[in-house]
């Protein structure tokens, strides 16, 4: 592991004008030091291709780096970020990649063909967030292109990643997140880490993919049924899940759940059965 020889980041951020902007969800991430402990969040990176989505500054980028990330391909919506990295991929040649984009519109499994190893590690745009993990959890064919995802949120977004049934915080991500991955929240970042400092503390959250049942539902049919049950949460599931379309007793009865349930109290591989069950 080594340490760089660029500016500060205070500096950078004043040479290109980089105010963080919050239409585009941007906090930075100005400390090396917890840049570096996100980074070894990821486990060994040598041999691995990092995907890192809005990099900003670069300090998170630079910690990759440092920590031995053999190549990082960044995605950055922002232009001006985007000519800030141009000193880091100078000061690291060959070793990261910058593209101009929007990461909700890219198609990162053609990105990452012939790649052998790929993890994802990002402090992510709080806007855009959920949607990206969701994104690259309903991604098919499964296993993903990646390994692991190693990311920022917002703590109540982190809560609810990992949240057990029957707490508030479980909801429709908690089971599509668990049913994906084996999920965990690595450490907490207090909020005056960042510049701006945002108003709630964030979290980083480590996401390794599991493998899909064979006899397993359809990713789609799990939306389907976790949005119908949790989008009338505080009703039982024979009356939440009539917005299917479909008589519910029989569906709940195929899947070996009470009718009297609500949505909350029902775990993981529950949900898996009821997203059979409307299959066949």
């Amino acid at each position: 592991m080594t340490e760089d020889t660029l500016p500060p980041l205070r500096e950078v951020i004043a040479r290109h004008g980089l105010d963080a902007r919050k239409s585009l969800g941007q906090n930075f991430l100005l400390d090396l030091n917890l840049t570096r402990r996100i980074a070894r969040g990821a486990g060994d990176l040598a041999d691995v291709t990092v995907y890192e989505v809005g990099p900003g500054p670069g300090g998170l980028t630079r910690g990759l780096l440092m920590e031995g990330a053999a190549h990082v391909i960044a995605v950055e919506l922002d232009r001006r970020a985007v000519a800030a990295q141009s000193d880091i991929a100078a000061a690291y040649p060959g070793r990261l990649t910058v593209i101009e984009g929007d990461a909700l519109a890219m198609n990162e499994r053609e990105l990452m063909a012939g790649k052998t190893a790929v993890k994802v590690v990002a402090n992510l745009p709080y806007n855009v967030g959920t949607a990206l993990l969701v994104k690259w959890l309903t991604a098919e064919p499964w296993p993903s292109w990646f390994q692991s995802l190693t990311l920022m949120f917002q703590r109540e977004v982190a809560e609810r990643i990992v949240a057990e049934p029957r707490s508030k915080e479980y909801g429709r991500l908690s089971v599509l997140a668990q049913a994906r991955a084996t999920a965990k929240i690595l450490f907490d970042v207090p909020r005056t880490a960042f510049v701006p400092p945002p108003k709630i503390t964030s979290s980083v959250v480590h996401l390794v993919p599991k493998d899909w049942p064979a006899d397993g539902p359809s990713i789609r049919s799990l939306e389907r049924v976790t949005a119908a049950a949790f989008g009338q949460r505080r009703k039982m599931l024979r009356a939440s899940l009539k917005s299917l379309g479909r008589d519910p007793l029989p569906l709940l009865a195929a899947a070996g759940l009470p009718e009297t349930a609500r949505a909350e109290e029902i775990d993981v591989a529950g949900f898996l059965r009821l997203a059979k069950a409307l299959e066949a």
